[in-house]
Order: C-alpha cells, then sequence, then structure tokens
C-alpha cells in the first residue's frame, strides 16, 4: 500500500551486570549486615552466625530470599530511615567506595560510551544498593524492591517479584514492557555474573559473562564456552 509508512520498533542494546562480587569485590548485603553490628544495632556473636548461614546458602543456591530480606532489613526497620540513611552515607566512604575498582568502572564506562542501556540487576535490596549504583554512574537499577508500611518504614517483605533467580529475567522483562519494549527489540544483551543463582538470566542473555564466578559457574562457562572474565585479576577464592 503505497504513502504508508510503518515506523520500525526501537531497539536497544543492554548490558546488565550482577552486583555483588561481580562490579564489586565484596557482597554489598552481607557487608552492610556486619556494618551495622559494627554500629551496635545487633548482637555480634548472633547476627553475625545467623548472616554467615544466609551467605553461605546463598553460595549454594538454596537461599529463601523471603526469610533473608526480613533479617537483613530489620535493623532499618527498627533504627527508623532518617539513622538509617546517615548510616548508609557512612558505609559508602567508609566500605562501598574503597573497595571499588578502575576495572569496574571501566567496564560499565565502556558499554555507557558504545551507547548500551546499562542495568544493574541484583538481588540485595534497593535500600543497600541504589546508592551503589549511583557511584557507577548507572541510572537503571533492577534490586529487591522493600513494601513498606504507612509510615514509610520498611515491613520486612518484598514488594513485587524478588530479582533473584528466574526472577531476574521477569525483572528484565517487567524493564523493557514498562517501556513498550520486549526481548525482540532487545538487538543485543550481554550479562556479567559472578553466581551460579545467575544462570537462568546468563542463559537468557545474547551474550553470558561469567565474571569472577564461583566454581560451578566457571566450570559450567568453561564447558559452554562462555567467555570468563577475572575482573579483579586473580579468581576469586571460594
Amino acid at each position: 500500500m503505497s504513502g504508508i509508512h510503518f515506523k520500525p520498533h526501537p531497539t536497544m542494546r543492554l548490558a546488565l551486570f550482577d552486583l555483588d562480587h561481580t562490579l564489586l569485590p565484596l557482597d554489598s548485603d552481607y557487608s552492610w549486615g556486619q556494618f551495622t553490628v559494627g554500629l551496635g544495632w545487633r548482637d555480634a556473636a548472633d547476627f553475625g552466625a545467623a548472616n554467615e548461614r544466609f551467605y553461605q546458602a546463598y553460595k549454594a543456591g538454596t537461599l529463601d530470599i523471603h526469610d533473608y530480606l526480613r533479617f537483613a532489613i530489620a535493623a532499618v526497620r527498627e533504627q527508623g530511615m532518617v539513622r538509617a540513611q546517615a548510616a548508609h552515607e557512612r558505609f559508602m566512604a567508609e566500605v562501598i567506595r574503597p573497595a571499588m575498582r578502575p576495572a569496574a568502572l571501566a567496564l560499565v564506562q565502556e558499554h555507557q560510551q558504545r551507547g548500551d542501556t546499562v542495568i544493574i540487576v541484583t538481588a540485595t535490596n534497593a535500600f543497600v544498593t541504589r546508592p551503589i549504583a549511583q557511584a557507577f554512574g548507572v541510572e537503571h537499577l533492577i534490586a529487591i524492591d522493600l513494601a513498606t508500611d504507612a509510615n514509610g518504614l520498611p515491613t520486612g517483605e518484598i514488594a513485587g517479584t524478588p530479582s533473584f533467580r528466574e526472577g531476574k529475567i521477569a525483572r528484565v522483562e517487567q524493564w523493557l514492557s514498562d517501556r513498550g519494549l520486549g526481548w525482540g527489540q532487545v538487538e543485543h544483551s550481554v550479562f556479567y555474573s559472578d553466581s551460579i543463582n545467575d544462570l537462568p538470566l546468563l542463559e537468557r542473555v545474547t551474550e553470558p559473562v561469567a565474571t569472577n564466578p564461583d566454581d560451578r559457574l566457571r566450570a559450567i562457562a568453561q564447558a559452554r564456552g562462555w567467555r570468563v572474565l577475572d575482573l579483579f585479576g586473580a579468581p576469586q577464592a571460594v
């Protein structure tokens, strides 16, 4: 039919990054918990033991994300958002910013300079991670969203789909849908992650990159011919 022009669907290139042990050489959620112990918000022995159990379950791929979130956010709820945010500013200055490595910043900036849409996709909650994403210069963050009560305090429950394991795919698809897009409009997608927990999203993207991978993910990546990136030098100790 002459004279009719169809506007092509927009396309984008996605650069997706896990955060903990991928862009950062530490686990921000675990480190925040230990930081609150140092503030006297938690009993050191009891909290430390529980935090370690959850962390080991995460590495093993057996973590109940709902149980962990209730545990992880309890101190914020008890202390209130004003004190918690002030503490988080100290956490950024004393723990996170000193741990940010030039190689990680350069990788993010490389994708931004190519015109890729960069998104951090993490199973750590948004209270902990949004300032970290901003420190990396990343506008788009997909993290676990916290349900809040009438006073704006987190209840300990998760709002919506947790960005954990298969949930990371759902949340990326939700992010695309909110912009009138789907995977069909994604010209190319790359995902950097260290964790076996992220295998579903690694399998979904165009280019999976096992980054500072744990032993199981490293073995899978090598067997499948995926790129392995040791961003911080020597392979991560497990």
